[in-house]
């Protein structure tokens, strides 16, 4: 009789349940099983598994073709395993242990790594770094040393036939095998392992070259296609047409983005000093701040002292001190905008989702001073960069995050909305942060215990070195150098969470990977990809289901698109894949310049919204059908697929960064009186674009005018906005250290 049945399965399954298929965590541990007592047919019916405890039998490998799509954690120690490669269907792996197998070698474990693209935590200890290591950089040079073998030895026979390739492929394997030599000695049989498959993959890709491009393009374009499963895309053979054609039948469908970790814990904590790059461990100080609230609808907060006006610096930002403002007076820009101080609302929905069916009306709840200079009340100076609301984990369906980070000056904070609390509070004395970004990575607990997700915050500014933060333990862990310019912008991969983007004033966008963190907080940081771009990057924007495959960036000189995947032929270095234009370049001149694009976000899986300080509108633009089309061959450019204009503010002041919440499918961006333009798009005007007027914002916020000494605060440029996913929350920063908080106002 067989060791495991359904009976059996069901008994050891936690938390109890009556169907194969809801099973979510399986012990089979110490139960004396050998390979014959697992039946794939039956164990291949545990589609939500997610932990598998097979630990202290005697198998000598796992079950060949058993795909246990949702497995994330599996328990292999003490067997007797002698064949790591039947674990290869297990892509999703996250977490495997496989402590006291006697015969699993060093090359066995190096091999796990390549073949679970998504392993993290191996044996307790997190190897996320090693493995992306080996998969990308240490494979990308085997890959030079096995295309050098070829080139100088070998070449495909005229006629090619079955016989002939089967000879060619066990000479140039073979000799590939003897001749790359590539890191330890320990290692040698991983090595030449993996030089035997890359090797076939080379050849064949000589011999059918086609299938290599469609094998590269379709990780590419899988989520694309399913997008366009109902629309026709077109491929224009040259890289733009006479008049960019606007595609009014586009609906506007946002998804909610995934929430990833839990908020920080509010207890407060004493301050600490600045950390290096070694893993000593450094509390955040806990800081009240200096509140100036508005106390849900007053209408004219007090706020402790007059505040006064910063100077501004003229031209581009050309040097560390982070997008100075102003420029010199331009011409008016038409009749754009006819009468902007009367543009309050005018909705522009006309079929949409229950999520999405009205407007959202937004109340000002608290003005904060957070980032003084020593604490000073009487700082109105500090410019503040930007600000992101903490992602809270998958399991939280419906939950809200209230947690904001900022950043301006020398100092970081983490913020409660509702409350208005500043519950953590970071300071580098000398630095002035630009950027910030969270992600979730894995902790590894010791003892035996599981991995957790653990939410952690990066930081960059002006000295070039990314600060990594655990706000939740009030632990400032690590740094780590990016650059030994100023950095510009900070950000995540949503997917994967430890794969980080830096920009820098050096014109370089640099793709790390930080790791995780083991209780001690040990990590390792290591650079995977370096992409040259041709100004200061501002803002760097990933496509939401496809990640891992492009990236965009808004420059000063305009928008370009990456290729960023990994494990490619293609160099760790690279430069532009094209770069997109909108019509508006048309008619600048010596006086004008939108070329700057200061403002990008998506808006939808398809949908782009991005911007041009000079040019008092906002794009909309489908990613989709832009990418679709061939770039010329010398200039790289495409046209961008325009689906409407956002009526914006006219102003001459750059760096006014706007952003989306595509849960209420909503966009906003500040201007430089205080004010907040917000969009409700759900669905696209037919007539706008085609009549050449653009579309009005839904609701013009203004500036809450808070109250020093008796004296009302003049509205100042909102550098930055953030939402919540649910759109309960609204925040702004200012160039007069002030972070403003909107919320939600429920209807009765």
């Amino acid at each position: 009789m067989a060791k495991i049945t359904e009976k059996v399965l069901l008994e050891k399954c936690s938390p109890k349940t009556s169907k194969l298929e809801q099973i979510k965590t399986l012990d089979l541990s110490k139960m004396s099983l050998k390979l014959e007592d697992l039946p794939v047919e039956l164990l291949s019916r545990l589609v939500s598994m997610e932990s598998f405890d097979l630990s202290g039998n005697t198998l000598v490998e796992f079950p060949r073709a058993l795909v246990l799509p949702a497995l994330r954690h599996l328990n292999l120690s003490d067997n007797q395993l002698e064949d790591v490669t039947t674990l290869e269907p297990l892509r999703g792996l996250e977490e495997l242990k496989m402590e006291d197998n006697l015969y699993i070698t060093v090359s066995d474990n190096y091999k796990l790594m390549v073949l679970l693209p998504n392993l993290r935590m191996f044996n307790g200890k997190d190897v996320s770094t090693t493995a992306n290591h080996l998969r990308f950089v240490y494979s990308e040079n085997l890959r030079s040393r096995i295309i050098a073998v070829w080139e100088k030895s070998f070449r495909l026979p005229d006629p090619q036939s079955r016989d002939k390739m089967a000879a060619l492929q066990n000479q140039f394997v073979s000799a590939a095998r003897q001749q790359v030599k590539y890191g330890p000695n320990s290692v040698s049989d991983f090595t030449k392992w993996r030089v035997e498959i890359m090797a076939k993959e080379y050849l064949n890709s000589l011999v059918n070259p086609k299938e290599e491009t469609e094998s590269n393009k379709s990780s590419e374009t899988k989520e694309e296609e399913e997008e366009e499963e109902e629309e026709e895309i077109s491929t224009p053979s040259k890289r733009k047409q006479p008049v960019c054609v606007m595609d009014s039948n586009i609906r506007l469908t946002p998804l909610k983005k995934f929430r990833r970790d839990f908020p920080s814990s509010p207890v407060l904590e004493s301050p600490g000093k600045s950390s290096g790059i070694n893993p000593k461990i450094q509390s955040l100080s806990g800081a009240s701040g200096v509140r100036m609230s508005p106390r849900k609808k007053e209408p004219t907060p007090s706020i402790p002292s007059t505040p006064t006006t910063p100077s501004r610096a003229e031209g581009k930002a050309q040097t560390p001190n982070k997008r100075p403002r102003g420029r010199p007076a331009k011409e008016e820009k038409g009749a754009r905008l006819k009468q902007e101080e009367g543009v309050k609302t005018m909705p522009i929905i006309q079929r949409c989702s229950s999520k999405t069916q009205a407007p959202v009306v937004l109340k000002p709840l608290h003005v904060l001073q957070c980032h003084s200079k020593q604490d000073s009340e009487e700082d109105f100076s500090t410019q503040l960069w930007a600000c992101s609301f903490q992602p809270l984990p998958d399991t939280n369906a419906g939950a809200v995050s209230r947690l904001v980070a900022t950043c301006g000056g020398d100092s970081l904070c983490v913020i409660d909305c509702e409350t208005g609390m500043v519950m953590k509070k970071y300071k580098v004395p000398g630095e002035e942060f630009f950027s910030l970004a969270w992600s979730t990575v894995l902790m590894s607990r010791g003892g035996g215990a599981s991995a957790q997700h653990c939410s952690v915050l990066a930081a960059g500014g002006k000295r070039g070195t990314v600060k990594l933060l655990h706000p939740r333990n009030n632990i400032a862990y690590g740094e780590f150098r990016a650059s030994r310019k100023a950095l510009s912008v900070l950000r995540f991969n949503h997917q994967q969470g430890n794969f980080l983007f830096t920009g820098s004033y050096d014109n370089k966008i640099v793709m790390w990977d930080i790791g995780g963190v083991d209780s001690h907080y040990n990590y390792k940081v290591v650079q995977l990809l370096v992409l040259e771009v041709s100004a200061t990057p501002l803002h760097i924007c990933l496509p939401p289901k496809a990640p891992g495959t492009h990236l965009l960036t808004g420059c000063e000189d305009g928008l370009h698109c990456y290729n960023t995947q990994l494990g490619t032929n293609n160099s760790t270095k690279r430069s532009e894949e094209m770069e997109i234009t909108f019509p508006i370049y048309k008619k600048e001149d010596k006086e004008h310049d939108y070329h700057t694009i200061d403002g990008l976000s998506f808006l939808t899986d398809d949908i782009v919204a991005s911007k041009n300080y000079s040019y008092g509108c906002i794009y909309l633009w489908s990613w989709l059908k832009t990418r679709s089309q061939r770039p010329d061959k010398k200039s790289r450019e495409v046209c961008a697929v325009l689906l409407c204009e956002l009526q914006w503010a006219d102003t001459e002041i750059p760096y006014l960064a706007l952003n989306t919440c595509p849960g209420r499918a909503y966009i906003v961006c500040g201007d430089d009186r205080g004010r907040l333009w917000t969009y409700h798009v759900t669905d696209l005007q037919k007539s706008s674009f085609q009549n050449g007027k653009a579309i009005v914002p839904t609701q013009v916020l203004e500036w809450p005018c808070p109250v020093r000494k008796g004296e009302q605060v003049s509205g100042p440029s909102i550098n930055s906005v953030a939402m919540d996913t649910e759109l309960q929350y609204l925040v702004a920063l200012s160039d007069k250290n002030m972070v403003i908080v909107w919320k939600r106002e429920e209807k009765c």
